[in-house]
């Protein structure tokens, strides 16, 4: 792991928080997005740990990693087939109903992103 005089890097310490949140039952389904410096420390963890996961390239120097329920991560699998940002505005609202994301807002999301689409085709 990369470390300055041994201290756990911030991204990694948020890692190990969502595990704790997983395994607790908090969460069902985490993204996180890491520096690819980081991806095997993170990657290494979640294999110890048996955590489903996959991976997603996030531009050069990040790596989205989605772990959780394997039932959760088949979703996902099947879902998220190219880059956030190019997700349809259903595939947007169904990835962040998974993740847990507050219902009122993802529903606000896509009625916005929904409407974009529409006045531009």
């Amino acid at each position: 792991m990369v470390t300055t005089r041994n201290r756990i890097p911030g991204e990694v310490k948020v890692f190990l928080n969502h595990i704790y949140e997983y395994k607790k039952g908090i969460r069902s389904m985490v993204l996180c997005t890491i520096n690819k410096s980081y991806e095997q420390v993170v990657t290494d963890r979640l294999e110890s740990q048996q955590i489903c996961y996959v991976k997603q390239d996030a531009g050069e120097r990040s790596v989205n990693i989605y772990f959780g329920r394997p039932e959760c991560i088949e979703a996902i699998r099947l879902l998220v087939t190219r880059p956030l940002n190019l997700l349809t505005p259903e595939e947007d609202f169904i990835l962040g109903a998974l993740l847990g994301y507050d219902i009122c807002m993802q529903c606000e999301r896509f009625c916005t992103r929904k409407k974009q689409r529409l006045t531009s085709a």
